[in-house]
């Protein structure tokens, strides 16, 4: 296995040749910051929840639901957005994103009623949907290779400092402003990076040389979805983020709830525990890769060991009252809940041919927007409303069990789906590139 991720070249070719580092790092810094004002326009709105659900009269499913939206948005139209974004230019389709969903929260402050609301939301939807793998390549594309997965980490770290952000400001804005005020701050924000990002980024700088064309492949597309163990990593990654995702969104209500703090202390509160899931996320996928060199195996393992741990520490959490204790064991839940995103991306990197990994992606991004993020904070929001959000709240972890049976699955047939799709690529002579062949 080894020798074949070396002679195979997985990262392709150098595409940073002739980029200043300075300005790489310009690019990069942009590029950062509009992630971050993707994840604070989107997470904005779990700190005003309280408010929202007092001054609209809102039931916990409609309050769901203005969350789920943007996720269903982001997971159904993350594929075809990246597509288009790679035709019509990474750079312009960046700024027209950031554009769209600052604007739309925006109109978030603007709205006056509850179908307003859910009409911009879904517009944030629609612009965040393919900023994350757009981004990502566009960062990958300026520095160079053996930098890659680093800032690959840091850049999706992004997402969740983005979350902290949004909740912890948006709360404190919402409590001493209003709830309008947390979503113009976070558009203005936006705005002024999206106006900025096209003066200093342009795409005939990132662009890699003519002269590098891609290897020769044929029918690597069918990488996608040919193996069970791929499919296994795409449902079992969505499944443990309907833990996750759901714990994020509904924490600052659970605090205002059950703890009785204002929308401001709730945000900083649920920001800690977002922050983390952050952490964890970091930490998880560093142990994945140092107990996974020799035996790759192992991180399916690991994903397994993360989804039940979590499982517990969050059922033991929210079956205990409220307290410094259970808000401990959810900040430790937390932490590996989301841990299983390391091993999942490296099931996906291994099983799909590296001509299509920003597709294959893009596939696990739809099913962790279809199976989790969107459906997870709708589902608990509507059983919220007969059973109370404590009671949900208890339910949700079980999801991990589910989660780690699919997990399982996709460890019994690795081995030979590995072997399979190395029976499927060959070296190209004189090329150091490789290109599938027909068996």
């Amino acid at each position: 296995m080894a020798a074949y991720i070396a002679s195979a070249a997985d990262d392709g070719a150098d595409t940073s040749r002739g980029i200043p580092r300075r300005y790489a790092w310009i690019v990069f810094a942009l590029t950062f910051g509009l992630l971050i004002s993707d994840y604070m326009s989107r997470q904005v709105l779990n700190a005003v929840f309280p408010l929202l659900k007092s001054e609209w009269a809102l039931s916990d499913s409609q309050l769901g639901l203005l969350s789920g939206i943007v996720a269903l948005m982001v997971g159904l139209l993350t594929f075809p957005l990246s597509l288009l974004a790679d035709r019509f230019g990474r750079v312009k389709s960046l700024v027209l994103m950031a554009v769209l969903w600052s604007l739309a929260t925006l109109g978030c402050a603007l709205a006056e009623n509850y179908p307003q609301m859910f009409i911009a939301r879904f517009l944030v939807g629609v612009g965040e949907a393919a900023y994350g793998s757009v981004g990502i390549a566009v960062v990958v594309a300026v520095f160079p290779r053996d930098m890659r997965a680093t800032l690959a980490g840091a850049f999706m770290a992004g997402g969740m400092f983005g979350s902290v952000l949004g909740m912890a400001l948006g709360g404190v804005m919402a409590q001493h402003l209003g709830w309008r005020w947390a979503f113009a701050g976070m558009a203005l924000f936006g705005l002024m990076l999206a106006l900025l990002y096209p003066l200093l980024v342009k795409e005939a700088r990132i662009s890699p040389p003519r002269s590098m064309a891609p290897c020769k492949v044929t029918r690597p597309l069918r990488t996608l979805y040919s193996s069970r163990s791929v499919i296994a990593a795409y449902v079992a990654s969505g499944l443990q983020l309907f833990v996750g995702g759901t714990v994020i969104v509904w924490m600052p209500s659970y605090l205002n709830r059950y703890y009785a703090m204002g929308t401001d202390q709730a945000g900083v509160v649920a920001a800690i525990i977002v922050l983390c899931s952050g952490i964890g996320t970091i930490l998880c996928a560093m142990l994945c890769d140092r107990l996974g060199r020799q035996r790759p195996d192992r991180k399916i393992s690991l994903a397994i060991g993360y989804c039940l741990g979590s499982c517990l520490l969050l059922s033991v959490a929210f079956a205990l009252p409220s307290g410094t204790v259970q808000l401990v064991l959810i900040c430790l839940g937390m932490m590996i809940a989301v841990g299983t995103n390391g091993p999942s991306s490296a099931m996906v990197a291994n099983l799909t041919h590296h001509s299509v990994h920003g597709t294959a992606f893009a596939t696990l991004t739809l099913f962790n927007n279809l199976l989790g993020l969107a459906t997870g904070p709708l589902i608990t929001g509507r059983v919220s409303d007969f059973i109370g959000l404590h009671a949900a709240f208890q339910c949700v972890p079980l999801i991990s069990i589910g989660a780690a049976a699919v997990f399982f699955i996709g460890k019994r047939h690795y081995h030979s789906d590995m072997a399979r799709l190395e029976g499927q690529v060959q070296p190209v002579p004189d090329a150091g590139r490789i290109q599938e062949v027909k068996p």
